[in-house]
């Protein structure tokens, strides 16, 4: 992970590069209205109040849970005893991107989500909160996170989500053998830069024609912005977007010529 000065230098990059986010100069139509109807959309949607009012929650939550972490976080893979408040504060996902995450799954009426990384299941309530009614399938390392995650997703009456703990590969197979293409994905789980290959080329054959594959972090480390410029190098990417938190990208036959952009978020 790169340093907190390291990142801010990152982010001042980021913001002069890119584009203002008001979608001026932006001459893809498409893009013009990802980012009028969706990154600049700010009407309050009733769905975050139930998912802000349990992450407050979670914010007082002194449990201390067994953690088993595999990403790159972990530095030496293995447990540690962490409580619920440093996990919501630290690894769960802010408000605004959460809300991102929610009006991307509304916008583009996904049907069937997968989520790799579930953590308390805070981003995980925000895909599955979209008017489209999604099938989320969302998977978490580490067993202790997902049973609160699941606690969460009860207290939320959320039933059309389901949960798979442990490694992630192990869990690909089964997934897409018994679920149809998935419409949106959200890779946020592996911070490293193999591994965020790997996931991102097993999505390529089972993802619908529109789909959308959102990559969390992408400036979190010099791996990761490695990973991101070779996933945005690959020929079946038609479009891709970086808002510094995040990349978004698109494979639609509609995109004739490869496309990329840089947009304030």
């Amino acid at each position: 992970m790169y340093s907190k000065s390291r990142l801010s230098f990152k982010w001042l990059q980021y913001y002069f590069l890119a584009s203002n986010g008001r979608g001026h100069g932006v001459h893809s139509p498409f893009v013009y209205d990802l980012i009028r109807e969706v990154l600049n959309d700010r009407k309050y949607y009733s769905a975050f109040e139930k998912i802000e009012t349990l992450k407050n929650g979670l914010l007082k939550d002194k449990r201390s849970i067994q953690v088993n972490d595999f990403g790159a976080g972990a530095g030496i893979h293995g447990t540690s005893l962490k409580n619920v408040s440093d996990i919501a504060r630290h690894e769960v996902s802010t408000r605004k991107f959460g809300r991102l995450l929610f009006r991307l799954a509304n916008y583009y009426s996904a049907k069937t989500i997968v989520e790799m990384g579930s953590s308390l299941g805070i981003s995980t309530a925000y895909l599955a909160s979209a008017n489209s009614g999604p099938s989320v399938h969302t998977m978490e390392g580490s067993s202790g996170i997902a049973e609160i995650a699941k606690e969460n997703f009860q207290k939320m009456g959320m039933s059309k989500i389901s949960i798979f703990i442990g490694q992630f590969e192990s869990g690909l197979t089964d997934l897409f053998a018994s679920n149809p293409p998935a419409d949106l994905v959200f890779i946020d789980g592996n911070h490293r830069k193999k591994p965020v290959l790997e996931y991102f080329e097993k999505f390529l054959d089972n993802i619908s024609p529109v789909a959308l594959i959102i990559i969390h972090d992408i400036h979190w480390s010099r791996e990761m912005e490695e990973a991101w410029a070779i996933i945005q190098a690959d020929p079946r990417v038609k479009m891709s977007i970086d808002i510094f938190s995040a990349g978004l990208v698109f494979f639609r036959d509609e995109f004739k010529v490869k496309q990329q952009f840089v947009i304030r978020f």
